[in-house]
């Protein structure tokens, strides 16, 4: 199966018809190629490559500048390597879903093809299978299944026959196999963009596809699937996958900031109402805000319908703030909050062993962007809301005795900015992650072992850091896992501070001392919303999760818990 789509957001519609109508289109061909079986199949794989070739530089003619995606599934796999090879001048990204190229390798085929070349008519059992996954791509099971039960499948062959012609199953497994040779030669000369998708993490074998999984600009992604077929799984979105990797494009380079897709309703539905629900209700987070007379209340209220604004805030330990406040702000306020990410979240091989359901996945899809001041210009610029933690990683992955101590860097380094293009910085603070999660084994203590010593510095040779010219401990944001115990959760807090207008703050721009001022003005704004939270959370009855699992019992699980009265 392959199918062809320009980049562009019109066309990559989660519900879209046309990607609905080349899906079909693409299947009835595979299946209309698999009737010629009266040609050559050399002769059949090189007019159906040229076909497909002259289709992608059609496209490539009518913009130019734009990315071509071709979605290859089993042998759409070998075509779309072959085409890439082929073709290094056309941007193109290929999605290849358990790609057939390994097929030319296995031991299988020089004993299978000429063994059912003569198998009688009477034992020509369901084959079919083989011509539509490849033999690369055969499961053990499926093995174990033609091997031991060929009696109790031959009822079904006359039905089978009335499907698929013997000679037809033939002639594709030699175009498969013709297909996949092609492509293991021309490997090495293909340039573009793969997304590789496997299904239950298991991936071709061989050293066709070690060299595919090893190649720099390849990304791997795995799944959980009950289907043979992965990309026909319903609950397998492909853009959703294409986004989550950081491969949605419009031109030949990858711009995180005009290159963003906000989530669909069915993606935001897919994330917090199932995949993640159950983290949610566990964290319980209460939202409060303040409005421009100061009161405080519950909600983002106080937060401003418009941009340019900044948040600035503590960060919680692991980063576990960042859901209720990404999934708060589409419900309520309609808006993705653009949150400035650690580097790592865009390091493959950090990304890549993870499953495609995962928190570091969905740092991109609900609009994430690699921390640095010009992408942050850039996002300002845009009116958009950004989220910034001054503290970093430092903060997120604190010491024992640290939690909600700030490690902000001395210098000013967003006032100036944000002032320049008059936007609004709201300070907020967030508490609860002591009522979560208890320090094991922190930075300094892994140190101490000269395995984890040596892990963490091999991790963090991979990627920039961030704040060298820091000096002291506040600037050492070395990357690591800290070792955790649960606890009883308690609840998450969250309060949104007083904003703070920066619009026609002109001396800010020139005066140093005044930039500083309104800098420490901010930095003192988030401790004393923490110290605020974590005095009136004593007075919440319902921080306990037990007190809330008896009234949400009692009123609903979609019912708001109460809170303290602010």
């Amino acid at each position: 199966m392959m199918a062809v789509h320009h980049g562009g957001s019109a066309l990559w519609s989660a519900d879209s018809p046309r990607w609905r109508m080349h899906h079909y289109y693409c299947s009835c061909l595979e299946l209309m190629v698999l009737e010629w079986s009266s040609f050559c199949t050399i002769s059949h794989w090189a007019r159906l490559l040229q076909f497909v070739e002259q289709c992608v530089k059609y496209e490539h003619s009518l913009k130019p500048n734009r990315p071509i995606y071709i979605v290859g599934d089993s042998f759409g796999g070998c075509l779309a390597i072959s085409l890439a090879a082929r073709n290094p001048e056309v941007d193109l990204v290929l999605v290849l879903v358990d790609p057939g190229i390994s097929c030319a390798e296995t031991s299988l085929q020089p004993i299978l093809l000429p063994l059912l070349q003569i198998v009688p008519t009477i034992l020509q059992l369901p084959i079919p299978y083989l011509a539509i996954s490849g033999v690369g791509s055969i499961p053990q099971e499926a093995l174990g299944f033609l091997s031991g039960n060929l009696t109790s499948v031959q009822p079904l062959v006359a039905e089978l026959g009335h499907t698929i012609k013997w000679d037809t199953i033939m002639w594709r497994l030699k175009l498969q196999k013709l297909g996949a040779s092609y492509a293991s030669s021309r490997l090495h000369e293909v340039q573009a963009q793969i997304l590789l998708l496997a299904r239950d993490n298991l991936l071709p074998n061989g050293d066709v596809a070690d060299r595919l999984k090893t190649m720099e600009n390849c990304k791997v992604r795995h799944f959980r699937s009950f289907t043979d077929r992965l990309i026909l799984d319903d609950n397998i979105n492909l853009l959703t996958v294409i986004k989550r990797a950081n491969m949605y494009r419009r031109c030949r380079k990858l711009d995180f900031v005009t290159d963003y897709l906000p989530p669909t309703l069915s993606e935001f539905k897919k994330t917090f109402d199932e995949d993640f629900k159950p983290y949610l209700r566990l964290l319980s987070p209460v939202m409060l805000s303040t409005l421009t007379n100061g009161r405080i209340v519950r909600g983002l209220v106080g937060v401003p319908e418009k941009g340019p604004i900044l948040f600035v805030s503590y960060h919680s330990l692991l980063a576990i703030d960042l859901a209720p406040i990404c999934e708060e702000f589409l419900r309520e306020k309609r808006r993705v909050v653009r949150v400035m990410a650690h580097p790592v979240f865009y390091w493959e091989n950090f990304a890549s062993s993870s499953q495609e359901l995962s928190f570091f996945t969905n740092i991109s899809l609900y609009g994430g962007v690699p921390v640095s001041p010009f992408n942050m210009y850039r996002l300002l610029e845009r009116n958009e809301f950004v989220l910034l933690f001054p503290g970093g990683i430092r903060e997120a992955l604190h010491r024992k005795g640290e939690e909600y101590k700030l490690f902000w860097p001395d210098e000013a380094e967003f006032v100036r900015m944000a002032a320049s293009l008059g936007a609004t910085v709201i300070p907020f603070g967030c508490v609860g992650e002591d009522d979560f999660l208890e320090l094991f084994l922190d930075y300094n203590e892994q140190r101490s072992i000269p395995y984890l010593h040596n892990l963490i510095d091999s991790v963090n040779q991979n990627f920039s850091r961030i704040r060298d010219t820091v000096k002291g401990d506040d600037g050492n944001q070395v990357f690591h896992l800290p070792a955790v115990l649960p606890k009883v959760p308690g609840r998450l807090y969250f309060l949104f501070g007083k904003p703070i207008e920066l619009k026609g703050m002109k001396n800010i721009l020139k005066d140093r001392k005044s930039a500083n001022k309104v800098y420490m003005h901010i930095k003192s704004e988030v401790e004393n919303t923490i110290a605020y939270l974590k005095k009136k959370r004593e007075e919440d009855p319902y921080r306990s999760i037990t007190q809330r699992a008896l009234y949400q019992a009692t009123w609903g699980v979609s019912a708001q818990v109460p809170t303290f009265d602010p």
